[in-house]
């Protein structure tokens, strides 16, 4: 069977969970009515199970060519793909109306994107770093900049990079060395070697903007001294359309486990010409605005394939046959029962729901504090918003990247040996998103982040404003239907709050504490998150059936979510009990024992 959108999934989410119907007052919302958007959703489900979903296998088999000319051919099919993607409008979704946009919520761009990602991951990280670069010029870009760069950028009739990495580092971009030298007209001649840029050379657009951080020569060593560049492929003409070409090239396409349809890019910039975007000196502070929704993106993508495998386990399930039920047969004019009848098939599977449809859920609830931030007239609101997204952001990333390659690996197993091979796309899936745990900043990184800045941010207050979020839930639900999920979501916090003040007293007292911690306290409070998600779907499901309805979709929620209580929530003890251990078994082995 082929990918099948979650459709049925994400209107309930933003109908009954998020009641995304409740900010129609606040102009951001106001093309957001739900029959708009599941109109949206139907037709984006459309889309990419009959054109991106064929075109999956087709990518990672035929890959990206590079040519000695310094150019790069996608995958048979991609092109047209791409132009039926363009023509449709989905590109401009989420984009501001002032620059050709739909201006829809985010929220709703994230349910679309998770449908892209899943049908073809490579594909869609095309149009997803095209985004990130139009966020970012529309955050620091001058009136001028924006007016040229951002309506082609919208429609994606351009395409953005991010060019950040050098050969020698990665994560530190301190070190990073490629230089910027001032002109007299104001421009700058960009001079250094970027690797593993995603997209940065393709065929499926007329122009590519690539965002490229150097230091201007003069400038403090360390990330005190990095700015911010545009740099395109062809340099706009007086029209703004593409001209000379720059002296940007692509020396070359790395072979890499898998997205074999993304061209990921060594890019040469031989003094190429540059135009400074923001303040000098202030690059990475910008950068960090398309960073961070490029690792919210990536969390999508942990969700997205763990989608995508689930669905092909799920029917395998149902179609291998192997063995006898362990309480009989169910198949007995078979020579065998589905392999669905296992109690450990049914365990991976299970577990891949719980993951999937709660992670998803947190996605969406990220993404609507985040359109809050921006749209809300309360300020108190969009402080909460802001404080979420900066919280919550390697949360999302790590949690549900570490989370959708295990139920990918899962999918594969399910599948047996059949699994192994390339004549399932299991494979594919668990190869492509292998990267998701890697890129925009390991998970190592992003669990650090969390435990060394983001809990500790303006005295603690986005990580408090959640603790009270959790507790006045648990307080304020009465129906006893609700108890199982109140109640594990109430231990699931109480053990996350006691993690954060061990972290507080021990950190402090020796960092490496902190950095030894730092990726249980993650998985605990990925863990808790997902309890609170699968609380809100339980009440919006109990709300449905208690008004009458009868649709088995809200039973099966209240089963899934009980599943997760019972069967994946129990880890948070174990995170806990882990972390509070501390560093020293860590550290103790010198570095020749290893």
């Amino acid at each position: 069977m082929p990918y099948q959108a979650p459709v049925r999934d994400y209107v309930f989410l933003l109908r009954d969970v998020l009641q995304l119907e409740r900010y129609a007052d606040l102009p951001a919302f106001a093309d957001a009515a739900m029959d708009t958007v599941e109109a949206i959703l139907e037709e984006a489900g459309r889309f990419t199970a009959e054109v991106l979903a064929p075109l999956n296998g087709v990518g990672d088999k035929q890959g990206c060519t590079w040519s000695p000319d310094f150019t790069v051919r996608t995958p048979a099919g991609f092109k047209e793909a791409y132009r039926q993607f363009v023509d449709a409008g989905w590109p401009a979704l989420g984009s501001d109306p002032e620059f050709g946009g739909q201006g829809l919520p985010h929220v709703v761009n994230v349910a679309v994107s998770e449908m892209n990602s899943s049908a073809n991951m490579a594909f869609a990280m095309y149009p997803g770093l095209t985004h990130g670069c139009y966020s970012a010029i529309h955050v620091g870009g001058t009136p001028e900049q924006k007016a040229l760069y951002l309506p082609k950028l919208s429609s994606f009739q351009w395409a953005g990079t991010m060019n950040l990495t050098e050969p020698h580092c990665g994560t530190d971009l301190g070190l990073l060395r490629t230089k910027a030298v001032a002109q007299a007209d104001g421009t700058y001649r960009i001079s250094g070697q970027k690797i593993w840029i995603s997209g940065g050379e393709q065929d499926l657009t007329e122009n590519i903007v690539h965002l490229v951080l150097a230091r201007i020569e003069g400038a403090p060593a360390g990330v005190r001294g990095i700015s911010l560049f545009i740099v395109p492929k062809f340099l706009p003409d007086a029209g703004g359309d593409p001209g000379e070409r720059n002296s940007v090239k692509c020396l070359g396409l790395e072979e890499k486990m898998g997205i074999h349809g993304n061209a990921t890019c060594v890019i040469s910039h031989e003094e190429s010409v540059g135009f400074l975007i923001g303040e000098e000196n202030q690059g990475l502070k910008l950068m960090f605005v398309m960073m961070n929704e490029a690792r919210l993106g990536v969390g999508l993508q942990g969700i997205a394939q763990a989608e995508a495998a689930y669905q092909a386990a799920a029917e395998f399930a149902k179609e291998r046959l192997q063995g006898r039920s362990l309480t009989g047969p169910k198949n007995p004019d078979g020579p065998a029962d589905p392999i669905i009848v296992h109690p450990d098939v049914r365990r991976m599977l299970m577990d891949a729901r719980a993951i999937v449809e709660g992670g998803r859920a947190f996605m969406a609830w990220t993404a609507l504090h985040g359109d809050l931030s921006h749209a809300h007239p309360d300020e108190a609101v969009r402080q909460k918003g802001r404080d979420y997204m900066a919280l919550m952001t390697p949360v999302v990333k790590a949690f549900l990247t570490d989370r959708g390659f295990q139920v990918c690996s899962d999918a594969m197993q399910v599948h047996g040996g059949s699994g192994f091979t390339e004549h399932f796309p299991v494979s594919q899936y668990l190869r492509d998103v292998r990267i998701a745990l890697i890129y925009e900043g390991t998970n190592g990184v992003q669990a650090l982040d969390l435990v060394g800045r983001k809990l500790a941010a303006d005295g603690g207050r986005g990580v408090m404003s959640f603790f009270a979020e959790l507790d006045a839930f648990v307080t304020g639900e009465v129906d006893p239907a609700m108890k199982p999920f109140t109640e594990g979501l109430a231990k699931a916090k109480g053990e996350l709050q006691e993690a954060t003040m061990w972290l507080m007293q021990n950190g402090l007292a020796n960092p490496d504490n902190a950095g030894a911690a730092s990726t249980d306290y993650l998985h605990l409070f990925g863990l808790t998150a997902l309890a609170y998600m699968w609380a809100l779907q339980a009440r919006s499901a109990l709300g449905k059936i208690a008004a009458g309805s009868a649709d088995p979709f809200y039973e099966t929620k209240l089963t899934v979510g009980r599943y997760y209580l019972e069967r994946v929530l129990p880890e948070t003890a174990s995170r806990l009990a882990k972390l509070k251990t501390g560093s020293e078994l860590l550290m103790k082995l010198p570095a020749e024992a290893f």
